[in-house]
């Protein structure tokens, strides 16, 4: 049964799935969700309006800054339990 707002959310569910089969080695489905849902909210807030592609672009943006900071952090931390490795 379709409900209220059914066809609105479309687009951006085909835009998590987008994401989230280019980003599974790196992210859960949830992250990529969550993202995609704040670039939707966020473009209402700035632009006034969520255009799918702007909410794709944006969400993408926001899952590769995540990536390079999960890298990151695991380029940083130390090797071994005794913290002496080089």
């Amino acid at each position: 049964m379709a409900h209220h707002g059914d066809g609105e959310r479309q687009p951006y569910e085909e835009i998590d799935r987008r994401l989230a089969a280019e980003f599974a080695a790196v992210h859960p489905p949830e992250t990529v969700t969550r993202c995609v849902a704040a670039a939707r909210y966020g473009a209402l807030e700035v632009v006034g309006a969520a255009e799918p592609g702007l909410v794709e672009r944006i969400a993408r943006k926001h899952l590769e800054v995540l990536a390079l900071v999960a890298a990151e952090r695991r380029r940083r931390r130390p090797r071994s339990t005794l913290g002496n490795a080089p």
